[in-house]
């Protein structure tokens, strides 16, 4: 069995990683800190998992060498101590936001502040099997994915593997998503009152996992802008581009379906009849799938793609354990089958 400890276990993440690593054929809890939580028994943070265990947060301190480490810390923290957490593990998967962009210059220029630990960007692989599966089977260190960049990166993936876009005009992202995304301790905009209800742009132009978008799909042009709306979990991404003259929808469908094929995680979804016709991320909570639909103006060159998916799985836990899994040698959709549910 693989031995796991998880640094970081009690916020959102942290939970759906504990419960994808404690139904895992392959994977043994060692141990999970939170020091807000010190000594709690995990279930009585995540009720969820009653029956699941019997751990108990410990202090991170106490954290002895496992095989595999998890860091499901608040962002801007994993990078001052990961010389330390690099002597307790052999292999790393951070969650945060700290090793995602490549560079120091990025990282100032998006986040505002020097990077604590610039040496170690260049260590750390994306942690998008869709995008980097080759070299996470050899990878020691990976780094998490932004919700919003991987709803973003998987809508364009297909477009961008086929050479389809015009690379010269803008490329616009809307997206949709639910609460859950603020994070398990509560901020005044998550507040239930002033949050139920409410469709609530909040971020226009700006948002730091445009970074990620622009570093993984090697586009410069990109505007993401970000929308709250009255869900729990779900991202849902609208990408507005331009096509290359010529392009015609029997090439898109060509696209989708070869990035499908590829990708264990990923399925096409544009149907002509029923109520799920394009992607719906209600029909994915819990599921590590993310669902991919596309639609064309041939006179304008104008593509929509959509791409909807858990902002809790396959926007940060379930593709870590998807990265886990390749970096082990195992199959990469170990743990992760479960299809969502309906109706929910």
């Amino acid at each position: 069995m693989i031995r796991a400890g998880i640094i970081g276990g009690s916020g959102y993440t942290g939970g759906e990683l504990l419960r994808l690593l404690l139904a895992h054929p392959q994977v043994e809890v060692a141990q999970v800190t939170s020091r807000s939580h010190l000594g709690e028994y995990v279930y009585q943070v995540h009720p969820n998992l009653r029956k699941q265990t019997q751990l108990k947060f410990i202090d991170p301190e106490q954290v002895t060498p496992v095989d595999v480490l998890f860091l499901a810390l608040p962002h801007g923290q994993a990078q001052h101590k990961i010389d330390h957490y690099a002597s307790l593990a052999e292999r790393i998967v951070d969650l945060s936001a700290d090793f995602r962009l490549r560079s120091p210059e990025a990282y100032r220029r998006w986040y505002g502040s020097e990077h604590a630990a610039p040496a170690w960007l260049g260590r750390f692989v994306y942690g998008l099997p869709e995008l980097h599966r080759v070299e996470l089977r050899s990878a020691r260190y990976v780094s998490g994915v932004g919700c919003n960049a991987t709803a973003s990166n998987l809508a364009l993936l297909p477009l961008v593997q086929a050479g389809l876009l015009d690379e010269s005009a803008q490329v616009v992202i809307e997206i949709k998503v639910g609460s859950s995304e603020s994070g398990a301790e509560g901020n005044p905009g998550s507040h239930h009152p002033e949050r139920s209800g409410v469709i609530r742009t909040f971020s226009a132009f700006g948002h730091r996992h445009t970074a990620e978008v622009i570093q993984e799909m090697g586009l410069h042009n990109v505007l993401l802008t970000m929308t709250s709306v009255d869900l729990v979990r779900g991202a849902l991404a609208t990408v507005h581009a331009t096509l290359k003259p010529g392009v015609a929808l029997k090439d898109l469908w060509k696209a989708y379906r070869a990035a499908a094929s590829e990708n264990p995680f990923l399925r096409v979804v544009r149907e002509q009849r029923g109520i799920y016709r394009v992607p719906e991320p209600k029909i994915l909570a819990g599921s590590n799938y993310a669902d991919l639909g596309f639609d064309l103006d041939e006179a304008s060159r104008h593509v929509v793609s959509i791409c909807a998916i858990d902002n809790l799985m396959k926007g940060a836990s379930g593709s870590a354990v998807q990265c886990m899994n390749l970096m082990l040698g195992l199959d990469e959709t170990l743990g992760l089958e479960f299809p969502g549910l309906h109706p929910i």
